[in-house]
């Protein structure tokens, strides 16, 4: 068994999160989303697909499944605190395994199950701490990374052998 058949997906960002104040099929008719783009079904999309495949949407199905089970694609319902009637906030917990770069965000304000307004801009998105700077040591010097590495593993083991041998009382 081999998969022959490929098909582009052209709109699939590496990732894809959606926060709300209610149940999104509340707050949002189908319409809107088919308009504005917004639920994860509505975003990710194949186009050109060739005329033999007969099923070029089991591919993009495929795509969001396994990028749902990585932690890249989420819907969070019930995440948007509203505050004094103006003012809202939402926390969206990235993946370990996100690329660094801007990543572009959307907000819309829903009525009625409407979109009255929207608001675009991009946030910058890096490692930091320790996280970032294992990362760079790893790409910007490999063998001190490689060696330290084997020094950890090497002590861990070590640490290990020793404790177990205390608590057998040897």
């Amino acid at each position: 068994w081999v998969n022959t058949d490929t098909v582009e997906v052209d709109a699939a960002p590496s990732f894809y999160a959606i926060a709300t104040s209610a149940p999104l099929d509340r707050i949002l008719k189908d319409t809107e989303d088919l308009r504005h783009q917004i639920s994860i079904e509505r975003a990710i999309r194949s186009v050109g697909a060739p005329m033999t495949i007969t099923d070029a949407p089991a591919f993009t199905d495929a795509v969001i499944r396994i990028r749902k089970s990585q932690d890249l694609y989420k819907r969070t319902e019930n995440s948007v605190l509203l505050d004094q009637e103006t003012l809202f906030r939402t926390s969206v917990d990235m993946p370990a395994n996100l690329t660094e770069g801007d990543y572009f965000t959307r907000i819309f304000l829903t009525r009625d199950g409407k979109v009255v307004s929207e608001f675009e801009t991009t946030i910058d998105v890096k490692k930091v701490g320790l996280e970032r700077f294992l990362y760079n040591l790893s790409r910007q010097q490999p063998l001190i990374y490689g060696l330290l590495s084997l020094a950890i593993a090497i002590l861990a083991g070590w640490l290990a052998s020793s404790f177990f041998r205390m608590i057998r009382g040897t």
